[in-house]
């Protein structure tokens, strides 16, 4: 089935592997190196970069300049899990209103949801990542029994 392309009912199946059977690698066929857009009428291809142009003339400028997001790893995982405890104990405001609003069940569940993560990760993290569970856990836990 080397480079060969099957028509059935509607849909063709290409050949993509990287390799040949016998292990030498091929050449990318001309189509391959474009992405598969489907197939338009002329008059819709015809409008396409005029739609395009219109795309990126109503683009706003600052999502250009918007910082990169930091890398996600153990600890920035557990620090967003923080952040959501103390938006839900009432500590910080609510990004979307502004408002500092208290549900202390969601705050429970989160605090409980971090407790689980240390105890099933328990052996598995670096011991910066082991104090930094611990001691946010510690904080969230005074935080909520302050609150209740």
């Amino acid at each position: 089935m080397a480079d060969e392309e099957i028509e059935g009912k509607g849909f063709v199946i290409k050949d993509r592997r990287r390799f040949t059977e016998e292990g030498e690698e091929r050449e990318p066929a001309p189509d391959e190196e474009k992405p598969e857009q489907p197939e338009a009428s002329t008059q819709e291809a015809e409008t396409v970069p005029q739609e395009e142009e219109k795309v990126e003339a109503e683009a706003p400028p600052e999502k250009e300049e918007e910082a990169p997001l930091p890398e996600i790893n153990f600890s920035t995982f557990i620090f967003s899990l923080n952040t959501s405890a103390l938006l839900h104990l009432g500590e910080v405001p609510d990004p979307a209103t502004g408002k500092q609003e208290k549900d202390l069940a969601l705050a429970k569940q989160t605090i409980d949801l971090i407790a689980m993560l240390e105890d099933k990760t328990r052996g598995n993290l670096t011991p910066d990542e082991e104090n930094l569970v611990k001691h946010i856990l510690y904080d969230l836990r005074l935080r909520y029994v302050q609150k209740t």
